[in-house]
């Protein structure tokens, strides 16, 4: 089972069951989408990506950039990241998004995918640092900035895969079993050629 969401009208729940993926539709418009998005390639701190799979060591095309409100570490796939202090525009947006989503996050981690060649391989953002002790659901609120890209979801265990077109200024947050249950990917494509940034806030437990 595949289901298609090529839309950016607002959504309760875009997933079918085992998780909640939240669709805000756009939440900025494109003036001010282009306002943030040049700014962000200009003046978030960029590192290509670093990732260990199998024991190998690979450095991605991908770039990234980790805010916080706290200098955390944050692992992942083999390497760790050193938090950078808020910029007043990043920090801005946070507290917007934590508003409509009705959820604090301390952290963002920011992703640049210069054009379509660069994409994010199948993965759940279930690292036990985005966990408390007393719960198993997590909420990660996902901005898009820049070229529309197509992210998709297929279920761990059962036959379903969500397709979802990600517009420039869109915002999606998901909740719950998510991570759980799904996995997620940013598909390559020949037909994009411009960047585009994505800001993932989180709430990281120390």
């Amino acid at each position: 089972m595949t289901k298609d969401l090529f839309s950016a009208v607002p959504q309760a729940n875009v997933l079918p069951f085992d998780g909640v993926v939240e669709n805000y539709g756009q939440i900025l418009d494109d003036h001010q989408s282009q306002q943030y998005l040049q700014e962000f390639l200009a003046h978030l701190a960029w590192q290509a990506d670093e990732v260990t799979i199998f024991g190998q060591h690979y450095i991605t095309g991908r770039k990234v950039a980790w805010y916080g409100d706290q200098h955390y570490q944050y692992h992942y796939s083999g390497t760790s990241r050193q938090a950078h202090a808020w910029v007043p525009q990043l920090l801005e947006l946070k507290q917007n998004i934590e508003e409509l989503a009705g959820h604090a996050f301390n952290s963002c981690l920011a992703n640049l995918y210069a054009d379509g060649s660069q994409g994010l391989g199948w993965h759940s953002d279930d690292e036990a640092a985005l966990y408390s002790t007393h719960q198993q659901e997590n909420v990660i609120a996902s901005l898009s900035l820049g070229a529309t890209r197509k992210m998709s979801f297929k279920h761990k265990t059962r036959d379903a895969k969500v397709d979802l077109l990600l517009q420039s200024g869109q915002l999606i947050v998901m909740r719950g079993m998510t991570q759980r249950y799904w996995k997620h990917c940013i598909r390559k494509t020949t037909k994009v050629l411009e960047p585009r940034i994505n800001l993932t806030f989180r709430y990281f437990y120390t």
